[in-house]
């Protein structure tokens, strides 16, 4: 983190020295008194105001230390991509030993998401959230889990019989409800409780 240390005639001309310097509003620092300073009188024992000021750590700097921290811990060299929508923070992890970040069918990947969601929210709770991949590995379980979705679904309307998924993650649910929520002929709804809970596909009346 950024950090200057700062002198004026006032507190407040002191922060607005180190606010020109670190080139960043208000709102994204964090302001420490070191000295209130004394006025004097005219002009005799006067002592400067002094500050500390420093920049927040952003939620996309706090995600990539947080996880650069775990990869190092785990002794996995990775790299990082990371971008912003608005509305999440996506981060891409890359590297020969990054597959072991996904684990049996990305649940290493789902539970350290989820801690990162944690560490992201520890200072602002109402910002993006986190969405976690490594090697592409979301997208190419969304296109299986959408492949099998269908073909299931043409077995219930085909045999009349319902379909019962394995359990997964409310993310992997999604990815089936959504897969079929226009395909004719068949319904579905998550049953169950967590971490057991599981799509079920019906074949409407």
């Amino acid at each position: 983190m950024r950090s200057v240390q700062r002198s004026g005639r006032t507190v407040d001309e002191a922060v607005a020295a180190a606010l020109e310097e670190l080139g960043v509003p208000s709102d994204r620092v964090t302001v420490e008194v070191l000295d209130e300073g004394k006025g004097g009188f005219l002009g005799i024992g006067a002592r400067p105001a002094t500050v500390r000021v420093t920049v927040k750590e952003s939620r996309a700097e706090r995600v990539e230390a947080f996880l650069g921290d775990v990869c190092e811990a785990m002794g996995v060299g990775v790299r990082m991509e990371i971008r912003e929508d608005g509305e999440y923070i996506h981060v891409d992890i890359t590297g020969q030993e990054a597959g072991i970040l996904i684990g049996h069918h990305g649940q290493t990947l789902d539970a350290l998401q989820y801690l990162t969601n944690l560490v992201a929210a520890r200072s602002d709770r109402h910002g993006p959230r986190i969405l976690l991949d490594v090697e592409g590995y979301r997208k190419r379980r969304t296109e299986t889990l959408t492949n099998l979705a269908r073909r299931l679904a043409e077995r219930v309307v085909r045999t009349g019989e319902r379909a019962v998924l394995e359990p997964m993650s409310a993310q992997e649910r999604r990815v089936i409800h959504l897969a079929l929520q226009d395909f004719p002929g068949v319904t579905t709804a998550s049953e169950g409780q967590d971490p057991f809970r599981r799509v079920v596909i019906y074949k409407k009346d």
